[in-house]
């Protein structure tokens, strides 16, 4: 099944294989058939950086375990926490971190994107589409097999933050991580990269972080689930980023690369800071 499965990325990767990036002269064809090898490359590209990582890359992975470790001994407070606040939030908020944050709606939006760039030959616009449906697949694909293989329960289910039954079919058992935190916060990042004003910046992020947030409010996830799964979000779309600076005469993204996000807490906080 592996061979069959890396022998339909080989193939596709060479049916879209083109070596330089289309002028705005270019036909549309030209360019989608451009922009699908970036966007299947890009998923590869992802999920090989894990392979390429050295010393720095291993420690602010460790720090970010470390750091969601933490907010993992707080799940079942935060929960309660949360769980307690819904109903004073109003439904029509709850719908659309519901609706934002299915893949077929998810996927809505990224296509649109891209499809409106590339017919409207908006190389921005393009290479936004691109940077969100492969970091939207490749966050996505990794967001459910983890579900499926750590079957952590979820708080609404009535058992506690530590019941774990791996491959079960049960969608009780599919809390880590927040497929809603992966998809909506994948989609803020990356349409954030493309604005350099700070102000912005935090509107998207947290307009991003509302889908997420309606799942605490649910009781369909603990903290950590939803704060992992802002991490996968946030690496993936970094790495997607970097190839596509190789892929693309136009380096819109640069200035994001000074971003840094830290966790913070003290007695009684927790709360990450993003330094721009």
């Amino acid at each position: 099944m592996k061979k069959v499965f890396w022998l339909f990325i080989v193939g596709v990767n060479l049916s879209f294989a083109q070596t330089s990036n289309p002028s705005s002269e270019s036909t549309i064809w030209q360019s989608f058939k451009y922009d699908a090898g970036n966007i299947v490359r890009g998923i590869g590209h992802a999920y090989s950086r894990p392979f390429q990582w050295k010393g720095d890359q291993w420690k602010t992975f460790g720090m970010v375990t470390a750091a969601n470790g933490f907010v993992y001994l707080f799940d079942e407070q935060t929960s309660d926490f949360f769980r307690d606040q819904k109903k004073d939030i109003p439904q029509d908020l709850l719908n659309y971190g519901w609706y934002y944050g299915n893949p077929q709606n998810n996927y809505m939006l990224t296509t649109g994107v891209y499809l409106t760039g590339l017919f409207t030959k908006n190389t921005k616009l393009r290479r936004t589409g691109v940077l969100m449906i492969s970091s939207a697949t490749a966050a996505g694909v990794l967001q459910q097999f983890s579900k499926f293989a750590f079957g952590r329960a979820r708080p609404k289910s009535g058992r506690s933050k530590n019941t774990f039954d791996p491959w079960s079919s049960d969608k009780n058992f599919h809390s880590f991580p927040s497929g809603h935190a992966v998809m909506a916060f994948t989609n803020a990042y990356a349409i954030a990269k493309q604005f350099k004003n700070p102000w912005v910046k935090a509107g998207i992020y947290t307009v991003g972080l509302i889908p997420p947030a309606t799942r605490l409010w649910e009781g369909a996830h603990w903290l950590s689930d939803i704060t992992f799964g802002v991490v996968i979000a946030i690496f993936t779309v970094e790495a997607i980023d970097k190839y596509l600076d190789a892929r693309y005469d136009e380096k819109y993204n640069a200035q994001s690369k000074k971003m840094r996000w830290d966790l913070q807490f003290a007695p009684g906080q927790l709360g990450v800071v993003v330094r721009f």
